[in-house]
């Protein structure tokens, strides 16, 4: 089942190299960016968009980016 992602505001972490296992940036985003911001989350959770994959790019330039919704 596809939901559409929300619109408004998002933080964004880029994740650069290995993109297979992306558990490590995503716990930054919750335990540390989060609460050290300000911010609240919002009501959806994190989505992932991979900008470049292995093996169309060499491992260590594949690209995700994280976004984390805000209220």
């Amino acid at each position: 089942m596809l939901r559409p992602t929300p619109g408004g505001r998002c933080t964004v972490l880029r994740v650069v190299g290995n993109t297979d296992n992306l558990e490590h940036a995503a716990l930054y985003l919750y335990r540390d960016w989060l609460p050290a911001s300000g911010e609240e989350a919002g009501d959806f959770p994190l989505y992932c968009q991979r900008l470049s994959l292995f093996p169309e790019v060499p491992e260590h330039e594949a690209v995700a980016d994280l976004f984390l919704p805000l209220k």
